[in-house]
């Protein structure tokens, strides 16, 4: 016994360690050394009785029974004590403890919201309804495009600060980009136990992940949960999110359209994030569109340019950026007629949202393939490249897009036009997607991934279906992937 306990002693000090580097013991090392001391308290009992039975021998009164009992304790934890000691040898001094390494806060690439006073004003709101008690569910609601999305990913990094209060320092912040409905469970699982490092089996069941998840999330003293983009109300218990409950410390937010999806999810209380004024919408062209909006001949069409915006950051910030260094007054005037024209959609709102898209996208131009006077001839007929469609072809995607993929299916689809090796139609869709970014059509992701904006991706579906033919994409035999 006094082995296997040197050993546990041995475990128990690498496990120590592992722990103040930021690690955390498998539950398994975790189990088995607690099993180690139970058997070293029954050993301990079993010393007790084998002295109880030799001082009845030296009174002369022995006891069969005690000492039959005494006998089958110690090959019992003989039995133990082999077992123990074959599974702590396989253990070795790599597999100890598992990589456990968590950021509280991860960092999301976003636009600052500094200078825009309104938004500024909404996430002192947000952190202040975090430090009360008596709120456990925030819903963040409004049009597509206002900014949800934009706020809470600010108000994530804002948490990365040293906070002055301890109600905003959470032992775990989590952020779930919640697929299109229908609701899948286990897509949200998956990002939950992914920010924790919960190891998913892919055969097991949700329920049997919802418990991990539970389990983990209660081992912190306290999380914020930000669900971002939701459409249906989702069962937090079903996620395996433990309810928070006042006083609060742990929380959830939620951003959504629907004030009615909100409700459903019982929110404690709802901000409804409202367009900007006419004044703080043109201070967010301006960012975006440049000095040149300062031209005295620029600046009159700029400013009617930016009330067909209609106080939509997300629209403002678009079409801003593609008018960014151009000082021809044709330009402008033509860009204004152009977005006037646009075929509105239904809703009121989002007619300005879709009108303002088209025409980004309309401005789009598909990139002739640059060849040298010696090569133009050889490659006359070889077939440009049309971004258009690479646009489009985004929409296809629920999510985030690798790179890589994205530009091979460009390529397999021929979008890229046509090119003497890989290499250089890779080339080209790298300046493609650069060139998306640039016109804020696509948003950069993580490291290698892109993604599009719900509200872009929603007008590029609606102009791929409207006005396929009129520009001869093929999209027809094309399905969506929500």
């Amino acid at each position: 016994m006094a082995q296997l306990t040197e050993f546990r002693d041995d475990i128990e000090a690498k496990v120590e360690v592992a722990v103040r580097e930021g690690y955390k013991p498998k539950s398994d090392v975790i189990k088995w050394i607690k099993d180690v001391h139970e058997l070293e308290k029954e050993w301990e009992s079993m010393q007790e009785s084998i002295t109880a039975a030799k001082s009845l021998t030296y009174k002369c009164c022995p006891s069969f029974s005690l000492r039959s009992d005494v006998a089958t304790q110690a090959r019992n934890i003989q039995d133990q004590l082999c077992k123990l000691k074959e599974i702590g040898e396989k253990f070795g001094s790599n597999m100890v403890v598992e990589n456990y390494r968590m950021e509280k806060v991860e960092y999301i690439p976003v636009s600052s919201i500094e200078g825009q006073p309104a938004a500024t004003r909404n996430l002192h709101k947000i952190l202040q309804l975090l430090e009360d008690d008596k709120v456990c569910i925030i819903g963040v609601w409004g049009t597509g495009g206002v900014g949800k999305t934009t706020l809470v990913k600010n108000l994530n990094n804002e948490l990365l600060k040293n906070v002055p209060s301890s109600k905003l320092s959470f032992g775990v912040v989590i952020w779930v980009t919640v697929p299109k409905p229908p609701i899948d469970v286990r897509k949200i699982q998956e990002q939950i136990a992914s920010r924790l490092n919960v190891k998913v089996d892919k055969e097991g069941s949700d329920k049997s992940i919802a418990g991990k998840i539970y389990r983990r999330l209660n081992e912190e003293k306290s999380f914020l949960l930000i669900l971002d983009d939701v459409w249906e109300a989702i069962d937090l218990v079903d996620v395996g999110v433990p309810l928070p409950e006042g006083p609060a410390r742990s929380k959830v937010i939620i951003t959504s359209r629907s004030l009615e999806v909100c409700r459903q999810m019982k929110t404690d209380t709802e901000m409804n994030i409202f367009t900007l004024k006419e004044d703080e919408s043109w201070q967010l062209f301006v960012k975006n569109a440049g000095d040149v909006v300062n031209l005295e001949y620029i600046q009159p069409l700029a400013k009617k340019i930016a009330r067909e915006c209609d106080g939509l950051p997300l629209a403002i910030t678009v079409i801003g950026t593609s008018m960014r260094g151009k000082t021809r007054v044709e330009l402008w005037q033509d860009d204004l007629k152009s977005l006037r024209m646009s075929e509105p959609h239904d809703k009121d709102v989002e007619k300005k949202v879709y009108k303002v898209i088209k025409w980004s996208f309309d401005s789009l131009e598909s990139q002739v393939i640059e060849l040298s006077s010696e090569q133009r001839s050889k490659h006359l007929n070889k077939k440009r490249g049309d971004i258009q469609s690479c646009f489009l072809y985004c929409s296809l995607y629920p999510a985030a897009i690798r790179i890589d993929g994205l530009i091979h299916c460009w390529w397999a689809e021929g979008f890229l036009g046509e090119h003497d090796t890989y290499e250089q139609a890779y080339n080209r869709g790298i300046t493609y997607i650069e060139r998306l970014k640039d016109a804020c059509l696509l948003e950069a992701h993580r490291l290698n991934s892109v993604k599009m904006h719900d509200v872009v991706r929603d007008v590029a579906r609606w102009i791929a279906s409207t006005f396929g033919d009129e520009h001869h994409f093929c999209f027809s035999s094309w399905n969506w992937v929500d």
